[in-house]
């Protein structure tokens, strides 16, 4: 089944996109790379048949581009429900963080995508996970003004007192009170 995908989408990469295709066919690195932007473009796009695609032919859900992105992060900042939701269905990991630690929920939060962003605190991610600048999805809600979520954080047991290394917190950053200056 993995092997008819390979081919299914190396075919309909000549004939559904601008540029021609390399010929995988003797290169699997070039295939897997090939398959990785197919995937990685079906998330963006909320492309969930394609995603179903991937989905029944067991291909890894949690592959990660150059930049740590997961397919559910692409989909949850990109604004795509149903292809969250599918992913999150099939067991994508909804605490999986890119290479600056950022999750897909801190994606969400960030782009304003409300709806994906309660989906998401649906799973059994830590409330207070951090991102490589020590920051919370709760500090990003507090942040960008998306205080509609603090309470749903604050009830799933995020601490919104926690501080980032400037001494920012939610509540703080949500009153409107930033810290930009490493604390003394």
């Amino acid at each position: 089944m993995r092997w008819c995908l390979c081919f299914f989408l190396a075919a309909l990469s000549s004939s559904a996109f601008a540029e021609p295709a390399a010929d995988v066919t003797q290169d699997p690195a070039a295939l897997k790379a090939q398959l990785q932007d197919y995937y990685f473009d079906a998330a963006r796009r909320g492309d969930v048949p394609m995603l179903e695609t991937f989905i029944d032919a067991g291909y890894s859900l949690d592959t990660r581009d150059a930049k740590g992105y997961t397919a559910l992060i692409l989909a949850a900042y990109h604004g795509q429900t149903e292809a969250v939701n599918r992913l999150l269905a099939a067991g994508a990991d909804a605490c999986a963080q890119d290479q600056r630690g950022n999750t897909a929920l801190m994606g969400a939060i960030f782009k304003g995508e409300m709806h994906i962003a309660r989906t998401l605190l649906a799973s059994d991610c830590s409330p207070d996970q951090r991102n490589g600048a020590g920051q919370t999805a709760a500090m990003y809600a507090g942040l960008f003004n998306r205080v509609e979520l603090l309470d749903a954080l604050k009830a799933k047991g995020a601490d919104l007192n926690a501080e980032d290394p400037l001494g920012n917190s939610a509540a703080r950053l949500a009153s409107g009170e930033i810290r930009n200056a490493a604390p003394r």
